[in-house]
């Protein structure tokens, strides 16, 4: 395949308007035979990369079996994304493992759209009072590494994710014995003093999630885990749909963490890519309304928000340049799981890409080599 006449992003965060050569589902630097995409007048970005999301068109991860995972990396095609991860919200252990059984099943399939590369567990060691839409019977007071270990023999090595809370006890422990066995840690859903959320990151956390959102926020005399996170070189999760953040916060997230430790998430569930209703998030009901998904109680339960979308509201709100806040999608959430093969436009690298118009709308998205989306 052969990426022609497009603008593309460099590793180096320039552009470059050579073309781009694929063979067996990578960047090549040797002309390649083929089917050939003309990008002539658009954007050539590396694919964008979900790291935390619950679902989409109407698919809750929890509980999903793997022709709804499959339905949700197609309709993620549509919006720029090549990898994601599916977030398992804290449930019950039979429904965490059948749903952790359901995603081996996909990550070691035929892939469908974008790629599912990792599970991510938001849970169960998280915080009572910080639990947003966690199940409050379900989460844990002490972190049970046993537990941890029934989810990483089912998992076959692709638990990649784990979020926990740093004032659980046993939490620093955890942290470490996670880190040792190849899994990112982030910190959230918690009321963690600065001390306490030290000491995790101390043990290996590398991120922070949904920052600003489901945590104890800063106090001049306690700058507790917002303030941690912040201060410390953990990449922050942030989820840009003008609702969890203002513009104003992702301006001040971005101007204290740099360009190379933003990353953009979106925490969507089943309503995302459909219509105000009524939805589930995993054992929650959830009612969307104006594209807000919320609990009965009023409490904010993930998001509606698309890749897609993202990229044009971080844009918005800070006045970054493309190539900038490109990199929130893509190399940054890459480069925090420690993948070097994803999230770049690089001889070697997995050939994924967005391709979009001068409105930032999707055109292409090719996955590995494959054309998965073409509006």
């Amino acid at each position: 395949m052969k990426i022609s006449g497009g603008l593309s992003l460099k590793p180096n965060g320039g552009w470059s308007r050579e073309d781009i050569f694929i063979e067996n589902g990578l960047f090549s630097e040797t002309e390649s035979s083929g089917e050939v995409i003309n990008a002539g007048g658009l954007y050539v970005l590396p694919g964008f990369i979900d790291l935390h999301t619950h679902g989409a068109v109407g698919v809750d991860v929890n509980g999903a079996d793997a022709d709804g995972l499959h339905k949700i990396s197609t309709f993620f095609a549509t919006q720029g994304v090549t990898s994601w991860q599916c977030s398992i919200l804290t449930d019950t252990v039979e429904t965490t493992l059948n749903t952790i059984s359901e995603a081996v099943k996909v990550i070691e399939g035929e892939p469908e759209g974008a790629r599912l590369i990792g599970i991510h567990l938001e849970g169960p060691c998280l915080s009572y009072e910080y639990k947003g839409a966690m199940p409050e019977q379900l989460l844990m007071k002490k972190a049970d590494i046993g537990l941890f270990e029934r989810y990483i023999e089912a998992g076959k090595g692709h638990i990649t994710y784990v979020t926990l809370a740093p004032e659980i006890e046993g939490a620093d422990e955890l942290t470490s014995w996670l880190t040792s066995q190849g899994i990112r840690v982030s910190l959230g859903h918690s009321g963690a003093t600065y001390d306490e959320t030290m000491r995790c990151i101390n043990a290996g956390a590398v991120s922070g999630t949904h920052v600003g959102n489901a945590m104890r926020l800063f106090h001049q005399h306690e700058p507790g885990i917002f303030g941690a996170i912040l201060e410390s070189d953990a990449y922050c999760e942030a989820i840009c749909d003008g609702r969890h953040l203002s513009p104003a916060s992702v301006r001040l997230f971005h101007k204290t963490k740099g360009d190379c430790r933003m990353i953009a998430i979106t925490d969507s569930i089943m309503a995302a890519g459909l219509t105000d209703g009524n939805y589930k998030l995993g054992v929650n009901d959830v009612i969307v309304e104006n594209g807000d998904a919320k609990l009965i109680d009023g409490t904010r339960a993930g998001s509606t928000l698309t890749m897609a979308q993202a990229l044009k509201n971080i844009i918005k709100f800070t006045g970054l340049p493309i190539e900038k806040a490109a990199k929130w999608l893509s190399k940054n959430p890459a480069d925090m799981m420690g993948r070097k093969d994803i999230g770049r436009i690089k001889s070697g690298a997995c050939a994924d890409l967005a391709i979009l118009d001068k409105n930032l709308n999707i055109i292409y998205t090719v996955a590995g080599g494959r054309v998965v989306y073409k509006k």
